[in-house]
């Protein structure tokens, strides 16, 4: 399969397109055939160095595709399944293995880049107005700013 894999920290010109063995899963992961990855501000921390990486590495920490295998213990993904998943290495690939408990069965109408894309910002947003914030009834969570009188 094909990978973009990081060998040194550097700019983009360290991501190389190399072939890679298929992933295997092991127990409790599922293999996922990625068909969209998240592209997020932690894929260049860790691509710059800023971050701290064993090389070499898949960057893209979120994706979403089709579960293509599962290991033994895996009870809560099937083989077919789309999904979608955040805070693991190594999305920048055709295909990756998976803690199956990371794993989000992606609703149906739901666009596979659509879950990509949402996942992180969909748990921030879950974070922030429940944790951080918790709204009230009537309460939307737009900040208003008033403009300074000086």
């Amino acid at each position: 399969m094909k990978a973009i894999r990081i060998h040194a920290p550097g700019g983009p010109e360290v991501m190389k397109l190399e072939d890679v063995p298929e992933p295997q899963p092991k127990a409790g992961e599922a293999v996922v055939k990625i068909d969209a990855a998240g592209l997020n501000f932690i894929d260049v921390y860790y691509r710059d160095g800023r971050y701290p990486a064993q090389v070499p590495f898949v960057p893209g920490q979120e994706a979403a595709g089709i579960v293509t295998a599962i290991g033994s213990e895996v009870s809560n993904i099937k083989i077919g399944e789309p999904v979608a998943y955040s805070g693991v290495q190594g999305a920048y690939a055709e295909y990756a293995a998976v803690a199956a408990d990371r794993l989000v069965v992606i609703p149906s109408g739901v666009a596979e880049q659509q879950a990509a894309a949402a996942i992180l910002q969909g748990m921030t947003a879950h974070y922030l107005v429940n944790d951080v914030y918790p709204l009230k009834k009537g309460e939307t969570g737009i900040l208003r700013v008033e403009p300074s009188r000086r």
